[in-house]
């Protein structure tokens, strides 16, 4: 018999499309420890974002409301100061809350504290961030350059935070500071100018980094997550913790051996790879076919089936190195004898177009590889494998976590659960809302790229804002 309370350890991944998991269908990639959590939990098999960006979408998850409502519509915006999270609520009724690795709740470069738009033609601009607050707690130079760089506590709910801020080997934050900690050097190991010789990569924004793999930032998350189960360990606590890979975002640098564990040759690549092209997917390659397109940028490109082997063959490397630190967490669990009252949730923020209709990266193309994210949820009260096609909203999982914690929601609270108190599943959607506002232009078309996507039984609408002709 389990004892309440129950303890959450939120698993999250950067940019990882469903597919990209082996107890999701990939054969070549191996990933046997998140795989063994699905066995002995569910696997859902419709869950989607509730926007396919970083921001949008990790403060819907935070809060449990949707793009529109929490006002983060685009990256670049902050989550207002003040905002509700579900680990507020936790952390108010007594469990201990803690985040180790990527936030991005607030801008990770040189922007404005409160973020300024232009909406539609109206040229109406809307503050995002509210008054009061420090909106800089994240940004990436600041914290390379100011020794006294760090987090007001408890930053949106969370008591405690070790900060990774970036992709790739492009990391700063807390994760700096550990790095310079165990003697080394990011300023001699990070970049494309400090990379390893080796066989050139065909991948767009792809190097051998010379970060060691026992300083690269997945291994970070990994041994400060372990820090914090064994305090809440020491000390009885029960706990709400989020580790939060940066990884498998592009720029792809898995290091060490996980550079080469995967050949190009050997990966498998999406069937949608082979469809006609759409009016966007076409204009992106005469972009690309034009020098038009803007490689080092994180807005989708046309790529071609060696640069998108190449890229694929690198984020498996990425996740495997990130399978390999939840099996050491998850055995930190058992050997801590925190398993049987602990539920552990894998998903992540959004997916990745990653060969869909050729191309690579994200935008407002909502291509199944981009809106959909994997999404396990391991009780131990109900530790027997299934497999749920049961529609799931990002807003959803805070729901659940609230609903399994017998905690209740705040007003404005969207999310539905999806499990109820004693861990079964129960279904509560008929449908999926997908918000998604991009600053930028739609390609061939003088115009931004506003979209909103509904998906149900099998089928995904989606409606561009000013766009009649599909």
């Amino acid at each position: 018999m389990i004892s309440d309370p129950l303890n959450f350890l939120l698993i999250t991944t950067d940019q990882h499309r469903a597919d990209h998991l082996g107890c999701y269908g990939a054969k070549v990639l191996s990933t046997p420890n998140i795989d063994q959590l699905a066995e002995q939990g569910t696997r859902y098999e419709n869950a989607y974002v509730a926007s396919p960006v970083c921001m949008p979408n990790r403060a819907s998850i935070a809060t449990g409301r949707m793009p529109s409502l929490h006002g983060v519509r685009h990256n670049g915006l902050n989550l207002r100061m003040g905002s509700l999270t579900f680990a507020d609520l936790l952390r108010e009724t007594g469990w201990r809350t803690s985040l180790t690795g990527k936030a991005h709740f607030q801008c990770v470069t040189r922007s404005p504290g409160a973020m300024l738009e232009k909406h539609g033609t109206n040229d109406v601009l809307e503050a995002t961030a509210a008054s009061g607050g420090r909106y800089d707690q994240e940004n990436g130079p600041f914290w390379l350059e100011r020794t006294e760089q760090g987090l007001d506590r408890p930053y949106y709910g969370f008591e405690e935070v070790d900060l990774a801020t970036g992709h790739g080997d492009f990391v700063a934050g807390d994760y700096a500071r550990w790095v310079a900690e165990q003697g080394g050097d990011l300023e001699r190991f990070a970049g494309p100018h400090n990379a390893l010789p080796c066989s050139p990569s065909q991948a767009p924004q792809s190097w051998r980094t010379a970060v060691p793999e026992e300083l690269y930032s997945t291994r970070y998350i990994e041994a400060k997550t372990i820090e914090r189960l064994r305090e809440y360990a020491s000390t009885g606590s029960r706990f709400c913790h989020w580790m939060s890979f940066c990884d498998p975002h592009h720029p792809f640098t898995p290091p060490g051996k996980y550079w080469c564990m995967y050949r190009p040759e050997d990966v498998e690549l999406p069937p949608s790879f082979y469809m006609p092209t759409d009016a966007f997917s076409s204009a992106l390659r005469r972009q690309r076919q034009n020098g038009l397109a803007n490689l080092n940028g994180t807005s989708a490109i046309a790529v071609s089936e060696q640069e998108l082997r190449s890229a694929i063959a690198l984020t498996y490397g990425m996740i495997a190195l990130i399978d390999d630190a939840v099996g050491r967490v998850l055995d930190e669990l058992d050997s801590l004898g925190l398993r049987s009252n602990t539920i552990v949730i894998f998903t992540s923020d959004h997916g990745d177009l990653m060969g869909d209709l050729g191309l690579i990266f994200k935008g407002p193309y909502h291509f199944r590889g981009l809106i959909r994210t994997p999404l396990i949820w391991f009780d131990p009260r109900c530790p027997e494998a299934s497999v749920s096609s049961d529609p799931v909203s990002a807003i959803d999982i805070p729901a659940t976590i609230l609903e399994t914690a017998g905690v209740a929601p705040f007003n404005g609270f969207q999310g539905v659960r999806f499990r109820d108190s004693s861990g079964r599943a129960c279904a509560n959607r008929e449908c999926i809302l997908i918000e998604d506002e991009i600053q930028s232009n739609l390609p061939g078309r003088q115009m931004r790229g506003r979209a909103r996507t509904l998906v149900f039984d099998g089928w995904r609408l989606t409606i561009y804002d000013g766009i009649a002709d599909g």
